[in-house]
């Protein structure tokens, strides 16, 4: 959310030449006569917008300096769109778990979104109702159930295989030096790939495809007429781009939709295509209220959800990982001798990693501490409500703000710290769903969790044993402190991007 400079200006000029239109918008969605939470006091019209764009802060900054005055729950006005933003995991329990059936719809699409969403086709963005049933029970039952993910271990494995080639290959060219997410981003794209497409790709393809996602989530990026609809015809470029990238996506994925819907049709024509694939699911899906299936454009957006939902919130686990066990010589230590204790001289194996509790810990520990954002996708209530005494309408964004049920010190003792002996000691747990108690939610809580959960933590946890298990990792430069700095992508990523020094075990 953070709003460059260039927007500062033209939005200085423009907004009083178009505030009589805004401010019928900013009317509609201003709640009037409403008893919102509490939250800093506004600009006429914009709301809050200006202030957090000149405060030269990132949005999850602006939010984490309000906490303290405003407390657990507080409203932000950005333009037309009213922010109500949770803070508290006690709240966040009777939102999402207690009253979940209420708040378990998503707000309105900004325009550029609905484009390549078709409209909210996807399992996350569809608002509560048919569409959304439909296309979560799809990928739930039909691909993200334990015996359907057992199907595709022969691909993970291959992948785990590469990943260690490449960073072997790498290192051997730079002294030893890696970079982290690179490789493991593109290991967890070519698993996500293969998955949802099954079809043998080349690297050239596999490439092209992953540039294609990344500028699709870079045109995704918010602009000032997403909230304040007044100003978009001052935006007709960045419209036009929009348009532009969205065709591009249609002309470069479904051919493959095609391909693999000929290597259906015709079995044995394909000789490299998988028995199964995700797009499998999806060719004649009954969506409630349809009389026909997703029409290709609607296959290419389900695709898209996919690889996106999945790869960069892998990967940048995985660097964070490397990273405090870099930080933490003694946990990798203790990893490194429960998977010797365990595997031996053989290649972990994923039905491994269920036996491992050290290495369940480490990956517990790491997503309480590096959830994938800072915000849960955006929740919005079915009907009008109140939460601690404060009015929800429908049209209010309803954030989570992960940090400060993660990093609460009432829910964790030195919650500062990377800890996974915490869970080993009885201590201290958090059921990861939240049902139980709400202490940490990287993957969302309640009827909207993350479908791909098990996925990402199987993948999570293959990548970072098969790493730990082929190489010890060390700081670049030697003796060098790492950074913990975070900055907002598609995912929360290191600000400065993870280089380590690899040493083959012996």
């Amino acid at each position: 959310m953070d709003l460059s400079s260039y927007y500062h200006l033209i939005f200085t000029l423009l907004a009083v030449l178009v505030s009589g239109v805004i401010f019928f918008f900013s009317r509609k969605a201003g709640g009037k006569g409403l008893n919102l939470p509490p939250g800093p006091p506004g600009w006429p019209i914009v709301g809050n917008l200006f202030q957090v764009a000149r405060s030269g802060k990132s949005f999850f900054m602006y939010v984490e300096d309000l906490r303290p005055k405003y407390g657990p729950i507080f409203t932000l006005r950005m333009g037309t769109r009213t922010l109500i933003i949770l803070a508290d995991a006690k709240l966040i329990h009777e939102a999402l778990i207690e009253r979940g059936a209420l708040f378990m719809t998503r707000p309105r699409e900004n325009p550029t979104r609905a484009v390549f969403s078709c409209y909210k086709f996807t399992v996350n963005a569809a608002l509560y109702g048919p569409v959304w049933r439909s296309l979560r029970r799809n990928m739930v039952q039909n691909m993200l159930s334990s015996s359907r993910l057992k199907e595709f271990k022969g691909i993970r494995d291959d992948a785990m295989d590469k990943l260690i080639d490449r960073i072997r290959a790498e290192a051997m060219a730079n002294g030893g030096v890696v970079w982290v997410l690179k490789s493991a981003r593109f290991a967890t794209f070519c698993i996500l790939l293969a998955m949802c497409f099954g079809l043998e790709m080349d690297e050239e393809t596999i490439g092209g495809m992953d540039d294609m996602m990344k500028t699709v989530l870079i045109t995704l990026d918010p602009r000032i007429d997403d909230y304040l609809p007044a100003l978009s015809m001052f935006f007709s470029k960045e419209r036009r781009r929009a348009q532009e990238v969205r065709q591009a996506q249609l002309d470069f994925v479904i051919p493959f939709i095609e391909k693999r819907r000929k290597a259906l049709e015709n079995p044995g024509s394909d000789k490299s295509a998988t028995s199964f694939s995700y797009l499998d699911t999806l060719f004649d899906l009954k969506v409630e209220g349809r009389k026909s299936g997703p029409t290709n454009a609607e296959l290419v957006t389900l695709c898209s959800e996919f690889l996106n939902g999945g790869t960069d919130t892998t990967a940048t686990a995985i660097e964070w990982g490397i990273a405090q066990l870099i930080a933490n010589p003694h946990v990798q230590s203790k990893l490194y001798e429960e998977i010797r204790s365990t595997v031996g001289d053989r290649k972990v194996d994923e039905k491994d990693v269920d036996k491992m509790v050290y290495l369940n810990a480490v990956v517990k520990e790491l997503l309480r501490k590096h959830p994938p954002t800072y915000f849960s996708l955006t929740h919005a209530v079915t009907e009008p409500t109140k939460l601690a005494g404060y009015d929800i309408p429908t049209d209010a964004n309803v954030e989570i703000y992960l940090p400060a049920v993660g990093e609460d010190p009432k829910l964790w003792k030195n919650p500062e710290k990377f800890d996974p002996d915490r869970y080993i000691s009885g201590n201290e747990d958090a059921d990861i769903t939240g049902v139980k108690g709400v202490k940490m939610l990287p993957f969302g809580v309640g009827r909207r969790i993350c479908p791909g959960l098990a996925m990402a933590t199987c993948h999570v946890n293959l990548m970072l044993a098969r790493m730990v298990q082929e190489f010890e990792w060390t700081a670049y430069p030697p003796e060098s402190k790492i950074d913990f700095t975070g900055k907002l992508e598609f995912t929360v990523v290191m600000k400065n991007a993870l280089r380590a020094t690899i040493k083959p075990r012996a």
